[in-house]
């Protein structure tokens, strides 16, 4: 592993607890035990540290999608994506979204651009699951839309609802698009 790719992955772990909100290169830098000039080196510029983290967080998720078996029909593959969404892993990256998402809303680069690479390959990762369980490969995308729209609503919501309400809403989406 070339040290930048190291430097990616511990940067991303960094990110993951702490968050990208109020992230600042010293801080971040200390962490790694390095210098804020060195992640300059390395990455070229805060933002494009950023980009990368998020890439990297990104591809972690993606990795737990794909690596998903087949579910036996449409109706559990979208209980599964939910069940994999919220382990403690991917409820981290899923959070660090969020926030990325927030801040591109608003214009803020590198995260709409970040943002926007990142829901295309998510997406896909979506659909793909959902093919191998059954659904058709024109319905796959449209499914992966709904889900994934449900669910990143959900995950904002469900500190406020609770664990209970959340999984009802989730089992009554699995049921109708089952």
């Amino acid at each position: 592993m070339t040290r930048r790719a190291e430097l990616a992955e511990r940067a991303t772990d960094y990110a993951l607890e702490h968050g990208l909100i109020g992230l600042s290169l010293r801080p971040l830098a200390a962490a790694l035990d390095t210098s804020d000039r060195m992640l300059n080196y390395h990455f070229g510029s805060k933002d494009a540290l950023i980009a990368t983290v998020l890439a990297v967080s990104n591809e972690r998720a993606m990795l737990t999608i794909r690596a998903m078996p087949a579910s036996p029909s449409v109706r559990q593959a979208i209980l599964d994506l939910w069940d994999a969404l919220t382990e403690p892993a991917m409820a981290r990256c899923q959070r660090m979204y969020v926030e990325a998402a927030a801040l591109g809303l608003f214009g803020r680069e590198p995260y709409a651009v970040s943002v926007r690479e990142s829901n295309e390959v998510w997406l896909a990762a979506i659909a793909a699951h959902l093919q191998r369980s059954g659904a058709t490969k024109a319905r796959a995308m449209r499914l992966a839309t709904l889900v994934d729209a449900t669910a990143n609503g959900l995950l904002l919501d469900r500190p406020l609802d609770g664990d209970d309400a959340t999984h009802r809403v989730v089992t009554d989406l699995a049921d109708a698009l089952g």
